[in-house]
């Protein structure tokens, strides 16, 4: 088949251009159509993709959150540290105690007084209780236990507890009012007579060295 010679008054050249913008014109259309089309489905494509699922959580949020348990691991390592920070109890091989009294004898109406020192011979801080209801003084003569610091303990002196470092020595005094006391501090003790008596320490499992003395 052959092709269709234009034919008319005008030039064939234009005859030609028409045509081609005739059927150039339907192509040009489709093909916007399509670009149009394609486009807006990338853009929506797109769109989508950079949204985050909404399961997901953001770096900040996690970064910013530590779970409970952690937490409470912390805690508990901190509270671990602290307690092994804190001095242990002194042990009775490192600590000294002396008990003395002020005079060799101590005339009639006259209180005899002490004093009473406890020393940590360790090199590390320890701790002890040296109150009341812990220490102990106890006053004989011969086999009589004529008075104890324990039968009858004040209110608020039951407790006291010492910091000692290394060679560092705690020295308190004591008086004992030359009367006799028992367990349960029952009152009406008969009155010690004039003789030789002997003070004794305790405290911690560790013992003084008795202190002799006179009354008159």
């Amino acid at each position: 088949m052959g092709v269709v010679r234009p034919s008319g008054p005008l030039p064939a050249r234009v005859y030609w251009v028409r045509r081609t913008i005739v059927l150039g014109l339907p192509l040009l259309v489709v093909a916007l159509v399509v670009w149009v089309l394609v486009g807006r489905g990338a853009a929506g494509a797109s769109a989508d993709g950079e949204l985050p699922p909404a399961s997901e959580t953001s770096p900040a949020g996690t970064d910013a959150t530590t779970p409970a348990g952690d937490e409470g691991a912390d805690a508990g390592e901190e509270q671990d540290d602290a307690s092994s920070d804190q001095p242990a109890n002194c042990a009775p091989e490192v600590l000294a105690l002396a008990i003395t009294a002020t005079a060799e004898s101590f005339p009639a109406g006259v209180s005899p007084t002490f004093a009473v020192s406890i020393t940590n011979t360790g090199s590390e801080p320890c701790l002890v209780d040296a109150g009341e209801a812990q220490r102990e003084v106890v006053i004989t003569s011969g086999v009589d236990r004529v008075w104890s610091s324990r039968d009858c303990v004040a209110a608020g002196t039951e407790e006291r507890t010492l910091l000692l470092g290394g060679g560092v020595v705690d020295e308190t005094p004591l008086v004992w009012n030359r009367e006799r006391s028992a367990q349960g501090c029952p009152a009406g003790q008969p009155e010690p007579g004039a003789g030789t008596y002997s003070a004794a320490f305790t405290l911690a499992g560790a013992t003084a060295t008795p202190a002799v003395f006179g009354l008159g």
